[in-house]
């Protein structure tokens, strides 16, 4: 029985994208980048922020951790708000909680952003622990994410993480953890199972009724 259970935030509690790609294409265009195709943009959805501005745009990390500063320009004053919580969410917080499961929140995103969404959606009261990124970069892969939360949870015998992308998958196995993917976010198609998820789940209802039986 999973007695810890690690969410990510985007595309697995909320949905993001207007937000994100919104905030991705004003930083490309600090660059003179034009960018309107929206699939491209959401592939920023989930993977460290300067990862995506090197591996898409072909940027040298300089350039790329300057784009990462425009894009906190726009995202910390409009961007973190133009974000959604995925119904039924809050319900299955709550659930797994009343049931004795301690939740841990677990992701790339940078602490102040994440508290400052938390409290908009009145999540904060069903998460022991908040494991985020920081935004000197400490924490920027979501291994070490995994870890730091795996550090300072309570005392635990079955971990699972819980996520939408192929980084939460690949960082919950450097751990040891086993990985529920779901599918309702973000993730390429086959993304998931090619990643090593245990499970996918196609809706909140699915996940909810996965975590409390096992």
């Amino acid at each position: 029985m999973y007695d810890l259970i690690l969410f990510d935030l985007d595309g697995t509690l909320t949905l993001p994208e207007e937000g994100i790609t919104k905030s991705v294409k004003y930083a490309l265009e600090s660059k003179g980048i034009i960018e309107n195709d929206q699939e491209k943009l959401k592939r920023f959805i989930g993977p460290p922020l300067v990862d995506g501005f090197m591996e898409y745009y072909g940027m040298s990390r300089e350039d790329a951790l300057y784009c990462v500063e425009k894009y906190r320009e726009r995202f910390s004053v409009v961007g973190l708000f133009e974000n959604e919580l995925i119904d039924g969410v809050k319900e299955m917080l709550k659930t797994l909680k009343e049931s004795g499961k301690t939740l841990v929140l677990a992701t790339s995103k940078p602490r102040p952003f994440v508290i400052k969404i938390l409290e908009k959606f009145e999540l904060m009261e069903y998460f022991s622990f908040i494991s985020a990124a920081e935004f000197d970069g400490t924490r920027n892969d979501k291994a070490d994410v995994i870890k730091y939360a795996l550090e300072n949870a309570p005392n635990f015998k079955n971990p699972v993480m819980v996520g939408d992308r192929m980084h939460d998958c690949i960082g919950a196995k450097k751990n040891n953890v086993p990985c529920v993917g779901v599918s309702y976010g973000y993730a390429e198609e086959g993304e998931l199972e090619e990643s090593g998820a245990i499970k996918i789940c196609d809706s909140i209802e699915e996940l909810s009724e996965y975590l409390n039986a096992y």
